[in-house]
């Protein structure tokens, strides 16, 4: 299901401990994003690093040969093919937003299966940059008996006037149909404030004991059999297995280190100082920095580096 390309040779095993596995996912057609978050890692952190950059059969060489031919041949990284065909029968096709289908939306699900050697793992989704020190979120302590950490939907005062302006979901409610009886039926309030798994620091050893990717495929294919959500009604079709299978266990990652809604809409801004107080921005949403119109471009613009094969090009009003 899994293979690894071109693997760079891990360090000694005394030093294992010392390493941080960043997974990452490089897809067709916005692989700049990829770059962009792995630059700003990279340049923000004394640490060592390894990238698991996630990507399928036809995109590897592409994101290989940008790495290899820009300022990032420094890093320490392991390109991964990921299997579509491990996610057929789970995914129910929904028109609305079509690109929260693609196959690497689900990487998130199979970690231990990509990541094998090491007890914590750090997910990025490929809309973010980082602005502090990975090692910071890496430190991020795990409660016994949780397999992750995320971001609350609540979490931060500051972000509260975006959510309502724009909109938002921030309750399960915004996920779930609650008009479905295995819905009702997990007790689960709709009210409950959400998370948002576009940035995970995961327990490999709890991950594997809960069997969390057993019971997130369960849910899938439940979704695919009874439509128990979809994304039209939230944001897409990976987080609402998340938020069943992690509801009341998971640990809290700090509110600066996940600055999100960046996406959201091309009007709504944040506060200048509040963005520079941030560890980690995330563009989630339709609006992305690499494509027009979006806000705070600049911010991510800062760590993009140009694509030497020219096939991945920015979009601004002026291209």
């Amino acid at each position: 299901m899994w293979m690894c390309i071109g693997c760079v040779d891990l360090e000694n095993p005394e030093e294992m401990e010392e390493e941080i596995p960043v997974v990452i996912c490089a897809a067709a057609g916005r692989m700049g994003a990829a770059i962009a978050a792995i630059s700003s890692i990279y340049s923000n952190t004394e640490a060592n690093v390894l990238f698991y950059i996630v990507g399928l059969k036809t995109t590897i060489p592409h994101i290989r040969k940008w790495i290899e031919n820009s300022k990032l041949k420094e890093i320490k990284f392991k390109v991964v093919e990921f299997n579509p065909m491990v996610l057929k029968g789970k995914i129910r096709q929904d028109a609305s937003r079509p690109e929260l289908l693609q196959p690497l939306n689900f990487v998130r699900f199979y970690l231990p299966l990509l990541v094998q050697k090491h007890e914590k793992v750090i997910y990025l989704d490929d809309d973010i940059i980082v602005q502090g020190d990975i090692q910071e979120l890496f430190d991020t302590k795990l409660a016994p008996g949780h397999a992750a950490a995320f971001s609350d939907d609540c979490d931060l005062p500051s972000t509260h006037e975006m959510v309502r302006s724009v909109g938002m979901q921030n309750t399960y409610m915004g996920f779930l149909d609650y008009r479905k009886q295995a819905i009702r039926d997990l007790g689960i309030s709709p009210s409950t404030c959400s998370f948002n798994p576009g940035v995970i620091v995961a327990n490999m050893t709890e991950w594997k004991h809960q069997r969390i990717t057993k019971q997130l495929e369960k849910w899938m294919q439940r979704n695919v059999e009874e439509n128990l959500y979809s994304s039209t009604l939230g944001g897409g079709v990976a987080t609402s297995p998340m938020l069943i299978v992690f509801h009341g266990k998971y640990s809290a990652i700090n509110p600066m280190w996940h600055i999100r809604h960046l996406g959201w809409s091309p009007d709504t801004r944040y506060s200048e100082h509040f963005l520079q107080e941030a560890k980690l921005l995330h563009w989630n949403g339709r609006y992305k920095p690499w494509d027009y119109p979006s806000v705070h471009t600049d911010l991510w613009e800062n760590w993009f580096i140009p694509d030497p094969s020219g096939k991945f090009k920015l979009t601004r009003p002026d291209s």
